[in-house]
């Protein structure tokens, strides 16, 4: 944060910016479902607190004349009963708001944020906060002496990470192939339809030792035979990639709250058949590959963005966005499903109780699926806008073909 309290967009940020719309409002959804019904008085009370906690949300993003930027903002957050779609549009340049929503529906407490403001990580840490806060208020007296600040200060939580460890950044085309998209006919309405797979992850990751590989490559994996199912034979030359978002906290000394990952493909051409043992072996063999300290340093140098090219720094800001949507869509062309792995999450010992499990979802043009662990339950958030539901019934048919108990849940849509 500077003095004058404004901040400078993130890389990531500028490309959520120039392609955010109606459909793929570039939101994120992460979810945390308690054991009893949601009192909205005191989650009111609760998040107002928790801005007092993570202070880098309240801000809205403006538009410059070169670049947008991050001001300080003193509108405050609403919070009602879940009534909109998931995942809304956040952004609105025409518009005061913030650019995060906290609901509730029973149970649930719904953070969605826009993902210029934040990656995942980030906005989980937030609905932690609010959980927390949350939990007190509900329980005078029980966890006072709990806490989930990490000690960072509120220049560390509002760092820009790719600008402090990386350098040397210029912008380009993919030249990766374009990759097999499934789906077909999209939504009407500029819809998304999402579903919530639940399954055991003690099987999940049995499962996936047997094999000799990672859960996130097992699943990995059956994405990709789901889609290879609907591809018609004439569209096999075209590879099924997978795009996996990395946290680069976990290489870099960061605490920032704002966005800090990179994507890493895996790919697969269905040239011949292979089965699904031999599929899910390769896929995490290429991941692990990508995900060394020094491949993942390599890439981050390689990462492309404007704001290094001299020349065109001086560019209007309505021009380089439509360069970003461009450079944009030609990227999302070379993949097929993003997957992101949130991980096992891991609230404060001490009210690991009051909670019963946590999903998400995030908005997209194509095939996206979250995995969240939680005591026990691994749980799939899977967004898509095409109205063939095919791939999604692919997966679960395998996974339950497979010996792993499902349970699925899914969205209404107008058709």
């Amino acid at each position: 944060m500077t003095s004058d309290n404004w901040y400078r967009i993130d890389n990531v940020a500028k490309v959520f910016l120039a392609s955010v719309n109606k459909r793929d409002t570039r939101s994120f959804r992460v979810s945390c479902i308690l054991k009893e019904d949601i009192d909205p008085v005191l989650l009111r009370e609760a998040v107002l607190l928790a801005i007092q906690d993570r202070p880098q949300v309240q801000v809205r993003i403006r538009r410059g004349f070169f670049w947008h930027y991050i001001e300080d903002t003193d509108l405050k957050p609403e919070v009602t009963e879940e009534s909109d779609r998931i995942c809304p549009l956040l952004y609105d340049p025409a518009k005061a708001m913030l650019h995060y929503k906290v609901t509730y529906f029973g149970k649930r407490i719904n953070l969605d944020m826009f993902h210029a403001l934040a990656d995942g990580t980030g906005g989980l840490e937030f609905l932690n906060v609010i959980v927390l806060q949350y939990l007190k208020l509900k329980n005078p007296g029980k966890y006072e002496e709990v806490s989930l600040h990490s000690g960072a200060s509120a220049d560390d939580l509002s760092q820009d990470s790719y600008r402090q460890f990386f350098e040397n950044m210029s912008l380009s085309r993919s030249s990766k192939k374009h990759a097999y998209h499934p789906g077909g006919f999209k939504l009407p309405y500029d819809q998304l339809q999402f579903f919530e797979i639940h399954m055991p992850a003690d099987k999940m990751l049995e499962r996936s030792r047997e094999l000799g590989v990672s859960v996130t490559s097992f699943l990995g994996a059956a994405w990709m035979m789901a889609i290879r199912n609907e591809m018609p034979p004439r569209t096999r030359k075209k590879p099924v990639t997978v795009s996996l978002p990395v946290n680069l906290r976990k290489y870099y000394p960061s605490h920032t709250a704002r966005n800090f990952f990179n994507n890493v493909n895996v790919s697969h051409t269905f040239h011949e058949d292979i089965s699904f043992e031999d599929l899910a072996v390769e896929f995490d063999a290429a991941l692990k590959e990508q995900l060394t300290e020094e491949s993942i340093k390599k890439q981050m140098n390689n990462y492309e963005t404007m704001e290094y090219v001299a020349p065109v720094r001086a560019v209007p800001l309505f021009i380089k966005q439509l360069v970003v949507k461009s450079v944009t869509k030609n990227v999302d062309k070379t993949v097929s499903i993003v997957l992101s792995n949130l991980g096992v999450q891991k609230p404060p010992k001490e009210v690991e109780d009051e909670i019963e499990n946590y999903n998400g979802f995030c908005s997209s043009s194509n095939l996206f699926s979250t995995i969240f662990t939680y005591k026990g339950d691994l749980t799939l958030g899977v967004s898509s806008p095409y109205a063939n539901t095919g791939v999604v019934k692919n997966l679960v048919r395998s996974l339950a073909d497979s010996g792993i108990d499902i349970r699925v849940y899914a969205t209404e849509v107008v058709r």
